[in-house]
């Protein structure tokens, strides 16, 4: 034995020696990964061979092993870490030869490789990886940044610090829109650092709010690394809680927890929305506070003044705030009244048959206790009681066909359920009065009675969808009979936008904003997964750009706004429309619906190639694509690499030995804590990447096997990994920042800079350890995909 321990310790750490020096040799990061595996593995090798490496296993034929057994401890539950004292016995790291090792290992691989790279299930979420770094890429070289930083330093730059404020809001903004660490960096860095140079501003301060606003696109949604991490934490926490069910003696996952152990990206996304900004207000809080005390560091900056016309303070309250929350809560009044509501309803014309309680109560005394302790012995009773009132209504009887009564009483009472106006009509309607005040607002002395009008066409389709439309109505009917409030509407949003276009602010945040809503809109509210949203961001920051490079050539692009208007077409009535024309008893409505789509889909489509061939003539798509092809290459290299070393460190039971070492606490809580110790120091050597990929498997089945929430896991995990891109020595966020840094700003200045943020940080994981509810309340509040 070497040093006193066991072969499986040294073992690991040869891998994880090879590992950090295949890292500091400066090879390509995603090969040096496979490098590793295959040289740690052919040491490994060749120390079992020669007799060095010696595991002490633990003897399940001796008598204390059995006694264990006996005493009801579960097989697995069994480990040298738990049970030190148990007889052990010797034997080789590969008791049947590397070889043969060596020959499962390559068996391994090409199964892994089919099931997490080439055509898994997860295959479909990792394409979304792709079409987010190219809409991030995009969106980059439209100089969206390049307006956002110099309006905001506009708006805030009179305040104290206010350019360190600016940079975190824009730092959010570009997260939100593109989520690339590396081009969020640079591109502020190259704008904000001179200009916060030049106004004497600390290069502590403005080196360390650079490079921490631009690691928030790793957790504020769209976050790549979100979309990476959920595809492993859902697979981990479904095994895990399958093994979890098992071990206290329940047939599987769904009777133990009595829910679906289910985990998706989108609801990870809606996980993220509230740490994200909170991340953001302490960075934001942090700047601003030491503005306060370091006038000198962080003075303010006066800049020209902002095009658009002057509002007073009564005026921006009441169409900035007052009117507009009025609307909102008279919205969300009347929802929770029951006036605004969903209008679909089914009726089927069979029977419900499988009715069940809460809980399924039909499981052996083992599984009984192990539930009763897990939702407590009230929730047990409750659900015996429901499942004995469910027996005596005969509930459990098979499903049969209602006759015509019995239909109409089901219709009758789905109908009297309904509330009279539906809740997509207020939701659309909303957003455009308020685009109404906002105009309002930007130009006072403007004429109102347009804006008048469009707010009468949005009160008549309130009066008309509670009068006129009902569930029954079909889609086409509700279409005709909303044309009329819509135009009226429409006249105001017209002129309403022509007036926001003489505001600054909203000229350069409201389209970038629009393509943001609508991407995250349609994963947080449960429309789509996230492939299908990162497509439609893809395709719009292509257009996006377009009309802007159109713009700056002085040229026309009704082109691309044609387009912009065909996609809202095609998603408009394939929400209100049936289009499946392969089905039987097609109504003309549907078939008119259909026409017009496909109509729509050829302009969207004309106008996505038309927007490529204009990045391709000013020569921007071509950096696009090769930029987007690098990344998105690196991602799926590292992705093959880390299965390489995972199936390495589980040829000689490394894996086990871990989870073993980890489920000998008793405090699940110390399990997490030390694991989140564990993640932040290799924050120090390892970029995200290889932290998601090597050792989140390793550990995931003991973190997710548990009793905590896979969704507060996930974003803890995630918070914890954006300190990869901070911490000195070798985040890479300071090497970006270093990269684009002028002579006069050094590398301990960015050190400097960058270590209070890396303890505001830590100080957002302490409070959403103590407040999970930050977390977890939007993906309660919001339907889950």
């Amino acid at each position: 034995m070497i040093f006193g321990l066991d072969g499986v310790a040294i073992a690991l750490l040869i891998v994880f020696l090879c590992l950090f020096g295949a890292i500091m040799t400066g090879f390509p990061v995603a090969f040096a990964i496979a490098g590793a595996g295959a040289i740690s593995f052919g040491i490994i090798a060749a120390l079992d061979n020669s007799g060095l490496l010696i595991h002490y296993a633990i003897d399940d034929r001796s008598a204390e092993y059995g006694a264990l057994l006996a005493d009801g401890i579960n097989r697995d539950s069994i480990s040298v870490f738990r049970y030190p004292e148990l007889p052990r016995y010797e034997e080789a790291l590969f008791p049947q030869g590397w070889e043969q090792a060596l020959n499962r290992n390559l068996s391994f691989i090409v199964n892994r490789m089919d099931e997490r790279v080439i055509a898994g299930q997860s295959i479909e979420t990792l394409l979304a990886v792709l079409m987010f770094v190219m809409m991030g890429i995009t969106l980059e070289r439209s100089k969206i940044a390049n307006d956002l930083l110099t309006t905001m330093a506009r708006l805030f730059g009179p305040l104290p610090g206010g350019l360190a404020v600016s940079i975190v809001i824009v730092g959010a903004f570009l997260a939100a829109s593109t989520g690339i660490v590396g081009a969020t960096v640079v591109t502020m860095g190259l704008l904000a650092l001179p200009t916060m140079l030049r106004n004497n501003y600390s290069p502590e301060l403005a080196t360390g709010v650079i490079a921490a606003s631009g690691t928030l696109g790793q957790i504020i949604p769209p976050s790549i690394v979100i979309v990476l991490l959920g595809t492993l934490a859902g697979d981990l926490y479904a095994a895990g809680q399958e093994a979890r069910a098992q071990l206290v003696g329940c047939g599987d996952a769904l009777t133990y927890l009595g829910e679906p152990a289910v985990l998706s990206v989108g609801t990870l996304f809606q996980a993220a929305l509230l740490p994200g900004i909170f991340l953001a207000f302490l960075y934001g809080a942090y700047a601003f506070g030491f503005a306060l005390f370091n006038p000198s560091k962080a003075p303010p900056v006066h800049t020209d003044a902002a095009t658009g016309e002057v509002v007073t303070r009564g005026e921006a309250l009441t169409w900035y705030l007052g009117v507009p929350l009025a609307l909102i809560m008279g919205v969300v009044l009347a929802g929770q009244a029951g006036l605004i509501g969903t209008q679909s309803f089914t009726v089927s014309a069979y029977s419900q048959s499988g009715e069940s309680a809460d809980l399924r109560t039909n499981v052996s005394d083992t599984c009984r206790a192990a539930m009763i302790d897990l939702h407590g012995q009230e929730a047990w009773d409750a659900s015996v009681a429901q499942q004995d009132d469910i027996d005596a209504s005969g509930g459990g009887e098979e499903s049969r066909e209602r006759n015509t009564e019995e239909l109409e009483t089901a219709r009758l009472a789905a109908l009297g359920q309904i509330a009279p106006i539906g809740s997509g009509v207020a939701v659309v309607f909303l957003l455009l009065a308020l685009v109404l005040t906002t105009a309002r607002g930007v130009m006072p002395t403007g004429d109102p009675l347009p804006l008048m009008v469009g707010g009468a066409g949005v009160a008549l389709a309130f009066v008309v969808d509670a009068m006129l439309i009902g569930p029954e109505t079909g889609p086409g009917a509700s279409f005709l009979i909303l044309t009329i409030p819509f135009a009226l509407t429409l006249v105001g949003v017209v002129v309403a936008f022509q007036r926001l276009a003489t505001n600054e602010l909203l000229r350069v945040v409201f389209p970038p904003l629009v393509l943001i809503v609508a991407v995250l809109g349609s994963i947080l509210g449960g429309i789509t997964n996230p492939t299908p949203a990162a497509a439609l961001g893809a395709g719009g920051a292509i257009m996006l750009a377009a009309y802007r490079k159109l713009q700056e050539e002085h040229r026309s692009g009704k082109v691309i706004l044609i387009a912009s208007l065909a996609i809202v077409v095609m998603i408009l009535f394939g929400i209100n429309f049936d289009l499946r024309i392969q089905r039987e008893g097609i109504s003309f409505a549907d078939w008119v619906a259909y026409v017009i789509t496909l109509a729509a889909y050829h302009v969207a489509f004309f106008g996505l190639l038309y927007g490529c061939w204009v990045l391709f003539r000013t020569n921007v798509l071509s950096p696009v694509v090769r930029e987007t092809a690098k990344v998105t290459s690196m991602v799926f290299t590292i992705l093959i690499g880390s299965q390489l070393l995972n199936l390495v460190v589980i040829s000689f039971g490394g894996e086990e030995y871990i989870q073993d070492f980890l489920r000998s606490f008793d405090q699940e809580w110390a399990v997490f804590l030390l694991v989140m110790l564990i993640l932040f120091v290799l924050g120090f050597v390892l970029d995200f990447l290889e932290i998601i990929y090597i050792v989140i498997p390793i550990v995931g089945p003991v973190i997710y096997g548990g009793e905590m929430d896979p969704k507060w896991v996930t974003i803890m995990i995630a918070v914890n990994l954006q300190t990869s891109f901070l911490t000195p020595p070798f985040g890479f966020a300071l090497f970006y920042l270093r990269g684009v840094a002028p002579a006069s700003v050094t590398t301990g200045h960015i050190y400097r800079g960058v270590l209070p943020f890396v303890l505001i940080q830590v100080l957002g994981l302490a409070i959403l350890w103590a407040f999970p509810g930050i977390v977890t309340i939007v993906p309660d509040l919001l339907p889950n995909n």
